[in-house]
């Protein structure tokens, strides 16, 4: 995708379902988020979605406020930007992130290191909270191959225990679904993997609202914030909206989208 001058990239579609469909199936055929596709489609079962219907495929996107250089993960959309250094193209890609309680640190870092077929070594907290949950020991060590969680590629932000890697689980891309590693799907970790240079700079950021002024007006973007006692109708959000939402037309058309937000580009 392509980023000239405005803030808007992509374009939303409409996909009709299919006998056998499931959100899941979608989400990897057309590489986005599981909770983004249900945001953007309440009124549709998951899980057995009526053959025939039409849904919203979210792919149109602006960009989170922070320089356009390097990785930028925006944490509430769960998903992970590239900027390409040599041109105006933007590769964007669904993420899994931390579960509450094991959230993913907002930071600013950078890729301190690539591996391929990494070793899986759980960290103490990890295997603590294993052997509570389950009665028995986590091992200490998983090779790479098919039961590590890490997937074929890794790539490490700093010096930290925190990776942007693969996983070994199709489901849990698009959600918040780790213990505070940055899942993607296999072909988009390898695309990273040999694209993405060491020390490139990754910024992590925690946007639920995204607006921004284009040449055919104004334009909003919500998604859920990441702590579940959270609500957007909270003070500091207000404070955010009151100089871009004015009138009593844009504020009817964002009332729904705070309590309800869809994750999807809104005209005002």
């Amino acid at each position: 995708m392509t980023h000239p001058e405005s803030r808007i990239i992509g374009e939303d579609f409409n996909y009709t379902v299919k006998d056998g469909d499931y959100f899941q199936a979608i989400a990897e055929k057309f590489n986005v988020g599981f909770l983004a596709l249900i945001d953007a489609n309440p009124d549709l079962d998951p899980f057995l979605p009526k053959v025939g219907a039409r849904m919203v495929i979210p792919s149109k996107m602006l960009l989170p406020y922070t320089p356009h250089e390097g990785i930028v993960i925006n944490l509430p959309e769960l998903r992970l930007y590239y900027f390409s250094p040599d041109s105006d193209v933007v590769h964007v890609f669904p993420i899994g992130i931390g579960k509450q309680g094991l959230s993913t640190p907002k930071t600013k870092s950078y890729i301190g290191e690539k591996r391929e077929d990494p070793v899986w070594r759980p960290t103490k907290e990890m295997q603590a909270r294993y052997l509570a949950e389950h009665g028995k020991p986590l091992a200490k060590e998983v090779p790479a191959g098919p039961d590590n969680p890490f997937g074929k590629y890794a790539l490490r932000l700093g010096t930290s225990v925190y990776l942007i890697h693969g996983s070994n689980q199709r489901i849990g891309i698009g959600m918040r679904s780790s213990s505070g590693c940055i899942r993607l799907f296999d072909d988009d970790i390898e695309w990273l993997y040999e694209h993405v240079p060491l020390n490139t700079v990754v910024r992590i950021v925690d946007q639920p609202i995204k607006m921004s002024y284009e040449l055919d007006g104004k334009h909003i973007e919500i998604h859920r914030p990441l702590s579940d006692g959270e609500s957007l109708n909270d003070k500091k959000y207000q404070r955010v909206l009151k100089n871009f939402v004015q009138s009593e037309e844009e504020q009817a058309i964002l009332a729904p989208l705070l309590d309800k937000p869809k994750g999807i580009v809104v005209s005002l």
